[in-house]
């Protein structure tokens, strides 16, 4: 209303005068230039009328890191164009047909997806790379190949060795979810720069090892053949290696488009390490956490004996919101870190000997009982950490076929009551547990009460595989490579103790099948 009673004004100041409008094509602002009668000296000044546009609402729009999804955060940051190939769209047609897998690798990727999403960022890494463990492993932390690749990125042992993880009876790094992602992502960025910034013959590289594919790169240029990563001959896993990773690229990246809904992933920290310092029962520190002793096992599956390894390696993931009780729960019970038995030192023992008897560590024993040295005196009582399981390897013993059942010692237990109520004898628990005639039960003492033999169900669980050997095997090597002892493959195999083996022969092994990827 305002500008028609302005404009009202205009024209009775112009009066009768004879006005002609112009309009210039001024994208900034309009204008309205008025010509005056060339015989009239007056020159009439018209104001110019503002144009008001109606301001429109500014839209935010979330950067990756800000998404509710972890999904969508890789998704919007995905720049590798996806062929649309054969081998990709067989890939991806698989995963559309089958959405319980890609379910099932959803929920297992709730603890981890965000952690791995912020180390490839960090690293400036093409983001589909965060998606590799879906292909490796299924997102599986226990994963175990017929291959003796271990954990989620799938690594073997002696690349595991080459990157830096510590593998030994009582820890294996490549299955630290986040040791290993460490080494997955440094072995991905070697390749890379090996293969001059080429991703998916270093992604061939990382499945097959970069000498078979500089051997198929090198064949197709002497060929006169293309040598990008679809034109090489590669073995067939190798080959649809890439496919299956581009295939969940594409179908992460457009949901809609192929009718596909993922369970959506926070796009928040769900884990935390902490260091407690000591070492750990994991039955333990669950209770510590207020979570089961499964859930914790499934975010820490390096260790292999239910406890944190003596030497340094104590580290845990934790449910980042369980994290401060924790914490509290630790200092107020320092010293209950570890199940521990009471042993009084007899004649000719060492403290080699007693940890080897307990299952437990030289170095253990003495930090718990702050020795100095390994000179122990006979009479001297000592307090051993040990482990709920015995720390016994449980695929050792499942190959014997032999299993141990315990039983916790409670207030006001003694042999007597304990073997009646087990239905056995106290000369028996005497023998399974190398208890001495006038032995002093504690609380909180764990007591093997009888070996049965294992079930059908836990024999099915292993699968028999016949390995080559390879240059430079041993028998120890094998050994640690497929979690077995060397006894038993001298007794699988039927092999003398000094006799040696030899590149290319076939042995036989029991593996937990439970361990191995279909």
């Amino acid at each position: 209303m305002k500008f028609k009673i302005l404009l009202a004004s205009v024209l009775v100041i112009a009066g009768c005068q004879t006005t002609k409008e112009t309009t210039q094509a001024d994208t900034n602002q309009p204008k309205t230039v008025v010509e005056q009668p060339t015989n009239t000296p007056v020159e009439t000044v018209v104001p110019i009328v503002p144009v008001i546009k109606e301001t429109q609402p500014v839209v935010a729009h979330l950067t990756p890191q800000q998404q509710q999804d972890v999904w969508n955060r890789i998704a919007m940051q995905i720049t590798t164009k996806i062929p649309n190939n054969k081998r990709v769209q067989y890939y991806r047609n698989w995963y559309l047909k089958n959405p319980r897998n890609l379910e099932i690798i959803a929920q297992r990727a709730q603890p981890f997806l965000y952690y791995i999403t912020e180390q490839v960022e960090k690293r400036g890494m093409p983001l589909e790379l965060a998606l590799l463990p879906i292909v490796e492993s299924s997102f599986d932390p226990h994963a175990y190949s017929s291959m003796a690749a271990a954990g989620l990125w799938q690594i073997i042992p002696d690349t595991g060795r080459r990157f830096g993880l510590k593998q030994n009876s009582w820890y294996d790094g490549r299955r630290d979810v986040v040791k290993s992602t460490t080494a997955a992502l440094n072995l991905l960025e070697y390749l890379n720069k090996k293969f001059d910034g080429n991703w998916q013959q270093a992604l061939a590289a990382y499945n097959t090892g970069e000498g078979r594919v500089f051997n198929a790169i090198r064949k197709n240029k002497a060929a006169g053949k293309p040598t990008d990563y679809w034109a090489l001959d590669l073995p067939n896993e190798t080959s649809s290696y890439v496919p299956k990773l581009y295939a969940v690229a594409d179908i992460i990246m457009h949901p809609k488009k192929y009718g596909f809904h993922i369970e959506p992933i926070r796009n928040k920290p769900v884990i935390a390490i902490v260091k407690p310092g000591v070492q750990m029962d994991l039955t333990i520190a669950a209770e510590f956490a207020g979570i089961s002793t499964s859930e914790l096992k499934d975010l820490n599956p390096a260790y292999r004996r239910g406890v944190t390894a003596p030497n340094g390696l104590n580290h845990l993931l934790l449910p980042i919101n369980t994290v401060s009780r924790f914490k509290r729960e630790l200092a107020q019970n320092r010293n209950a870190s570890m199940m521990t038995h009471h042993h009084r030192v007899k004649s000719g023992e060492s403290l080699g000997l007693i940890a080897k008897r307990y299952h437990s560590s030289i170095k253990a024993i003495q930090k718990v009982n702050k020795l100095k040295t390994t000179n122990i005196r006979i009479g001297q009582s000592l307090t051993i950490p040990t482990s709920p399981i015995s720390l016994v390897n449980r695929q050792h013993r499942a190959a014997v076929h032999v299993e141990a059942q315990h039983y916790v010692v409670q207030s006001g237990d003694n042999l007597w009551n304990i073997a009646r109520k087990h239905k056995t004898s106290v000369a028996k628990l005497k023998q399974l547990n190398s208890l001495s005639k006038n032995a002093v039960l504690h609380k909180g003492q764990r007591l093997k009460v009888s070996t049965v033999s294992t079930s059908k169900k836990t024999v099915a669980n292993h699968k028999t595989i016949h390995y080559k050997v390879r240059k430079g095997d041993s028998l120890s090597v094998i050994a640690q490579r497929y979690d077995v002892s060397v006894a038993e493959i001298k007794k699988w195999n039927n092999l003398a103790n000094n006799k040696y083996i030899k590149q290319g022969q076939k042995l036989k092994l029991v593996i937990d099948r439970r361990k191995v990827k279909a």
